[in-house]
């Protein structure tokens, strides 16, 4: 009996110490959590560079015109098999327009639809949001364009729209575009070896990627050279702010204009002449 006295002692002092412990251990675990959650790995591996940010992507609104806004961020989410009749490239608009077009120095939809009308320079006129969603079909998406009553249209004009919902006239969201750099000469045979080193990780050796999360960069899947992007010091900028993807920020200027000028001498799609009104 005196035994049995003795762990009943013991037991209480027990449960009296794991009421205290459990209000110093549980906000720490739950501290843990959220940084685990938020992705912190340490003071020592944070993310240093200048590079751009990721940023979450919006939330699809609940409201009524949320279906045809679902659809559309589909659509550019993964638009070769959204929209397969109309694109001829394994690429999708979210490559280049990263986290849903909402990611700046990756040529961000947000506060764009009230742009347009815009001059195009490539067109020689001024052209309509529906136009310029052709030309990217066209042209980085290898494919057609689509017209401006199909399903498809309407959907990525709800989307982008929607991201335009808040715009600013005359307020243009940071991070506009692709931010260019000041131009440099790329060299093609250092940029194949810093391509082996930075990029064929994700792009494969042959420029051929590993669609549908990792676009090819050349080749017949690729965009056609009429594209933007082929513009050495465009794929320079897009370099230096967004790749690679999993520390993006971390080529110098240098590096980015070498990967884009190799890049530039692979082969890839023409573009048909029989659209070179757009």
């Amino acid at each position: 009996m005196k035994e049995l006295n003795g762990n009943r002692s013991n037991l209480r002092r027990t449960l009296q110490r794991w009421k205290v412990l459990r209000h110093i251990v549980a906000p720490l675990l739950l501290a843990a959590s959220a940084l685990l959650s938020a992705g912190y790995t340490g003071a020592d591996q944070e993310q240093t560079s200048t590079g751009s940010t990721t940023s979450s992507p919006p939330a699809v609104p609940a409201d009524d015109q949320s279906p045809l806004v679902r659809r559309g961020r589909q659509i550019f989410d993964e638009t070769p098999r959204y929209a397969p009749s109309y694109t001829g490239a394994k690429i999708s608009c979210g490559d280049c327009h990263i986290n849903s077009g909402t990611e700046p120095y990756a040529a961000p939809m947000v506060d764009l639809a009230g742009q347009f009308p815009m001059y195009s320079k490539r067109a020689g006129r001024m052209i309509s949001l529906q136009e310029r969603i052709q030309q990217c079909f066209l042209r980085s998406e290898n494919g057609r364009p689509l017209p401006p009553d199909s399903p498809e249209m309407q959907a990525l004009l709800a989307y982008i729209n929607w991201l335009s919902s808040t715009e600013v006239k005359g307020k243009p969201y940071q991070g506009r575009g692709l931010v260019k750099l000041a131009a440099l000469t790329g060299n093609a045979t250092n940029g194949k070896q810093a391509y082996a080193s930075q990029c064929a990780a994700c792009h494969g050796e042959e420029g051929a990627g590993f669609p549908p999360n990792l676009p090819p960069v050349w080749g017949p899947e690729s965009y056609n050279d009429g594209a933007g992007i082929n513009s050495p010091d465009k794929m320079a900028a897009f370099l230096f702010h967004n790749m690679p993807k999993d520390h993006p920020g971390t080529l110098t200027a240098q590096q980015s204009f070498d990967i884009a000028v190799f890049i530039h001498t692979m082969p890839r799609p023409r573009f048909n002449e029989a659209y070179k009104r757009y």
